[in-house]
This record gives structure tokens, C-alpha cells and sequence, in this order.
């Protein structure tokens, strides 16, 4: 799923009601009596009443502890200030915000004009991976200015992913349809995310396209409406594949013509409502002026203009790097490194690749990203955008916000453990431009995103380090950057995850 942007009330009437609760904040040299006055805990202290642990909650209870913190002005400042605005408004740290700045001392000298927006539909992966790809494209043929289609891959995944989804369900026909692995199939057959691999299949498939050619259309901009009418669709599909499959005894012959009509219904709806897109082996005219203005024109496929960007001369303008050969590092602490991660079933395009991860350290993850950032490359990269961030300001820090201060609770998840209970996985897709690093070690990142120029900087985001750390789970980068130990992980067979494991989840 793709990240949408939030909206947060003014800053400064949160900084203004922050300060007032650190006014009164309990320091550290208030006795236990003090303490026991001014917070009501849960956590290891006696019952407030006398009757042993009752599975059930008593109300003359939660009077109690609601008498016991509205007893102290801080609970009663709270609730004034969190019951009616953004708790991450008024929780902000200024100092926090005031530190995240726009300043690098490593930085790309062409990170790719104009900032996107995905709008309100969940096309980041599609967005971060054009974004990648164009800056090869510009280099090459002098642009100022220039988007890569994203309606074209998304149109193509869309059928893509119909026809990986009814496939799924033919080879799971004998499965319980109550059963897990059916019911996580049946979750999402058609959804608008999707991961590094699957872009590079759509990419190796179907070509690109510059957006001129094929922009986006409404539904391209608001997927929801088609999402959801093709979920209908396919499901009703999928309860007709499989009691057919149970009744045949020659399941392709005698199925195969369901099955293609059932995809051509999905063709229908895709072309009525996103457009009827360039075909990958019929060539297009591109007409554009490059940055001093000077006309030019190209004819050429899909499928070669995708190709010429691991021309010779496209090589050498992304410093060495054939983009196709990227590929994933993830840091997932509860597998051990080293080794090569991959998802049951998650794909898009029957016969290609599937999701494939070499699973590292946060250390190996961020010398590849610097050592590309030196080199002049752009990172494709997934993380857990929504905790700790303010897609106002465009900061994406740890101590961004302080839940402690308003409501005397420490989050002391592991990173292993956020994936372990499903409290954190790789929500959105970014592009990494330009690091600060101080003494050898990152302190901040500059991070390109799709929610257009209304969204932080300009369209801009700051990353802290620490934020990377906690939140940041892949970067795609060049081979070169990694050692040798690392892309030898690439040929040994893959640990393979269930489809529900968190690492399964799309950007």
C-alpha cells in the first residue's frame, strides 16, 4: 500500500501546548509520594482496589482512575490539548524540528525534476522507481524537466497481477478456502502497491513510457473506485475457478477459456477507466525540448526505450550503474544476515522473478547507500513512513514526537519486535538524494517523495539517522557497492517466508 498525506494542525499551537505540559513534567527529584500524586500507573503497582485481577473491566474502577488523574493539572492540561488537536502536532519536539535540515554535505548533483504526486491512490513503489529510472533518461538526453509514465506500469500491473492472482488460486484450489493462505490471497488480489522486483518485471515485460504519452487519468489518481470494483470481480472469480477445478478432471482445457474471459472482463474495466495504453512493441513519437530549450524527437518502442537505459550510453551517465542489475537489501533482525529472503507466492507477472531479498545489517545498508550518493546514483528504498513523522514538515525522526510527555508511556518496541506483532512494516517507497555525515557516520538524509510540493519541503523530506535505524527496512543498490560476500547471497536458495510475514507487505 502507498502512503497518503496527513494533515496536522498548526505548529505552533502545538509547540505552544507542548511547552506547557513540560512546565509541568515530573523531574526527577520528586519523592514516590509526589509521583504517586501527580500520574496514575497500571503497570507494575498494586490494584486500586482490593478484589483480586477480574477478567472483566468494573466501571466504579476506571472512576477511580479517572478521579486520580484528573486530580493532577498536567492530566487536565492534556486532555485540553490532546482531545482537540493531532497528538504528533502537539507532542513535537521543537528542538527535533529545528535540527532536521535541508543541508548535506553529500548530495547528487541531478536528483530529477519535478517533485510527483501519487495522489490518492498507492502507486509510491511506481513513483520512487521512475523517479530512479528518469535520472538516467535526463541525463541522456539533456532534460530539464521530465516524469516517467507511471499509469502505463500501474495499467500493465493492474492485468498483471489478475492474472498472477487467478493462477494463485487455481494451484490453491485443494486448499481450505477458510484457510490462511487462501484468505490472505483473497485480501488483496489487485492492490495498487507492490516492490522492487515487481517494477523490474514490469519494466522487462512492457517497456516505458515518458507520462506525456500516457498521463494519468482520473483513476489513476484515485484508485479506489476501480480497486475495489475489481476485487468484486475477481473474487467472484476465484469461488468460480475453484469449484470448477473440484468438478474437472483436465483442469486447462476445460478451464483455460474461463479463465481468459474472466481476465478479458479485467481488460475491459483497466482500459475503460485508466485509458487504452501504448503496446510495448509498437513505437511511439516523443517530441520534447531538452534544458536550453532545443527541439528534438525520438521514435522508438516501449520495450527499447526501456532497454537504452543499460545502453553504453546510459551506463556511463549513471557513473557505471545498469539500473537493471539493482537489487534489494533489507534489514530484517529477526532472520539472520546473510542470507537470502524471499515471500511464497508474492509477485505480479506469472514466469518472471519474485520478491527477493538479501537480508543485512543497517551498517552494510548504509555504506552501499552513501558510497551510491557519492557516486551521483538515486536509491529506491521502503520504510515505515507514518511512525514518528510529520508529512507537514517533511521530518522523519525518532524524537520527533514525545508520547511519554503527553501521556507517560514508553514505546520501547525492538525493530524485531515491531515485525514480530505486526507493529511496523515497509509502508512506502521513497528515493534517498543526499546524506550529512559527520565524522564518518550519517546524521540525517535527504529524501525525494511522491505526495507533491504541498508535502514537507517542497516536496522534500529530512530522514535522521536514528529514524533509518528504527524504520527503514530495504534499499535497492548497485552490486558494486556491496561486497562480494553479500551478492554471493544472491545465488544460494532463498529462506522462504509465508505470505503473511510482514516482509511480504507492498509499498
Amino acid at each position: 500500500m502507498g502512503s497518503s498525506q496527513s494533515k496536522i494542525p498548526g505548529p505552533v499551537i502545538g509547540e505552544t501546548l507542548a511547552e506547557r505540559l513540560r512546565a509541568l513534567e515530573v523531574r526527577e527529584n520528586t519523592d514516590a509520594s509526589e509521583i504517586d500524586r501527580d500520574f496514575v500507573y497500571v503497570e507494575g503497582r498494586e490494584s486500586l482496589h482490593d478484589s483480586p485481577c477480574s477478567p472483566s473491566i468494573s466501571v466504579s474502577v476506571t472512576e477511580e482512575w479517572e478521579k486520580k488523574l484528573m486530580e493532577d493539572p498536567k492530566n487536565r492540561l492534556a486532555l485540553s490539548a490532546l482531545s482537540a488537536n493531532d497528538p504528533k502536532a502537539v507532542l513535537s519536539q521543537r528542538a527535533t524540528s529545528i535540527a532536521d535540515t535541508q543541508n548535506f554535505n553529500i548530495k547528487i548533483e541531478f536528483e530529477g525534476a519535478p517533485i510527483t504526486n501519487q495522489r490518492s491512490s498507492g502507486r509510491c513503489w511506481l513513483f520512487a522507481a521512475t523517479n530512479v529510472f528518469r535520472v538516467g533518461v535526463m541525463r541522456r538526453y539533456d532534460l530539464k524537466d521530465f516524469e516517467l509514465s507511471q499509469a502505463y506500469l500501474f495499467y500493465w500491473d493492474k492485468l498483471e497481477k489478475a492474472n498472477y492472482f487467478l493462477e494463485q488460486i487455481l494451484d490453491t484450489a485443494a486448499e481450505d478456502l477458510e484457510g490462511r493462505l487462501v484468505q490472505r490471497l483473497m485480501e488483496s488480489p489487485v492492490g495498487d502497491g507492490g516492490q522492487w522486483d515487481m517494477v523490474a518485471n514490469l519494466v522487462q515485460k512492457y517497456g516505458l513510457v515518458p507520462q506525456a504519452l500516457y498521463p494519468d487519468s482520473f483513476n489513476a489518481m484515485n484508485s479506489s473506485a476501480m480497486d475495489s470494483l475489481i476485487t468484486t470481480k475477481l473474487r467472484e472469480d476465484a469461488l468460480e475457478l475453484r469449484l470448477l477445478v473440484n468438478e474437472s478432471k483436465d483442469i486447462r482445457s476445460s478451464i483455460g477459456a474461463v479463465k481468459d474471459k474472466m481476465l478479458r472482463e479485467i481488460h475491459l474495466i483497466l482500459t475503460l477507466m485508466l485509458g487504452p495504453p501504448p503496446k510495448p512493441d509498437n513505437k511511439f513519437t516523443w517530441d520534447y525540448n531538452d534544458k536550453d530549450g532545443k527541439f528534438a524527437s525520438i521514435e522508438i518502442t516501449p520495450l527499447r526505450f526501456a532497454a537504452e537505459l543499460s545502453s553504453k550510453n546510459s551506463v556511463k551517465a549513471n557513473s557505471g550503474t545498469d539500473i537493471n542489475e539493482l537489487f534489494s537489501l533489507v534489514n530484517d533482525p529477526r532472520n539472520s544476515y546473510g542470507q537470502l529472503l524471499s515471500v511464497a507466492r508474492l509477485g505480479n507477472i506469472v514466469g518472471l522473478r519474485g520478491v527477493r531479498y538479501v537480508n543485512v545489517d543497517m551498517e552494510t545498508i548504509k555504506t552501499a547507500c552513501i558510497s551510491m550518493l557519492r557516486s551521483n546514483l538515486p536509491i529506491f528504498f521502503g520504510s515505515d513512513v507514518g511512525k514518528f513523522s510529520n508529512s507537514a514538515s517533511g521530518i522523519m525522526d525518532t524524537g520527533l514526537i514525545d508520547y511519554e510527555l503527553g501521556f507517560n508511556i514508553r514505546l520501547g518496541l525492538s525493530k524485531a519486535q515491531r515485525l514480530m506483532t505486526h507493529e511496523s512494516a515497509m509502508t512506502h517507497a521513497m528515493v534517498l538524494t543526499a546524506v550529512h555525515v559527520i565524522n564518518g557516520k550519517p546524521v540525517r538524509w535527504r529524501v525525494q517523495n511522491s505526495w507533491g510540493e504541498g508535502a514537507g519541503d517542497k516536496g522534500w523530506f529530512v530522514m535522521s539517522d536514528r529514524w533509518m535505524d528504527e524504520f527503514v527496512y530495504q534499499a535497492v543498490v548497485d552490486p558494486r557497492f556491496v561486497s562480494k560476500d553479500v551478492r554471493d547471497v544472491l545465488n544460494r536458495e532463498p529462506n522462504v517466508l509465508p505470505l503473511w510475514d510482514p516482509m511480504g507487505a507492498l509499498a
